[in-house]
């Protein structure tokens, strides 16, 4: 009997070992500075009431909008300066195209606001 056990927790265990486990990484809050922009380069002072910038996290190619940035536009700049990706943010969620591939700067554009940080894909 002890034997038969000891065999079936001994078959359990080697049947464990051959299963896949699904292991999902934990969202990063992307940190984002905020910068103000002026296109016609004639800059004025900027606001002096406080900017909310806004709270994103990452996981995978999947961004999560804390705060809400619908109608921004958002920008993935690659290390050469070059806007590699750009659309619009409409609601909460946005999945980044799987070709994207490196280390890009995020940017969130907002009137004369632009919101920056660094994301690897």
């Amino acid at each position: 009997m002890k034997r038969k056990s000891l065999f079936l927790f001994a078959l359990i265990v080697a049947l464990l070992s051959l299963t896949n486990v699904h292991v999902s990484a934990e969202p990063v809050l992307v940190n984002l500075e905020v910068g103000f922009i002026d296109p016609t380069n004639d800059q004025d002072e900027p606001q002096r009431n406080p900017v909310i910038v806004p709270s994103i996290e990452i996981e995978d190619n999947i961004l999560t909008f804390i705060t809400s940035c619908d109608y921004m536009e958002l920008r993935l700049v690659n290390e050469e300066n070059e806007v590699e990706y750009s659309t619009y943010i409409l609601g909460s969620t946005l999945v980044l195209p799987s070709y994207l591939n490196g280390d890009y700067q995020l940017q969130i554009i907002s009137g004369n606001y632009i919101f920056y940080g660094g994301i690897t894909l």
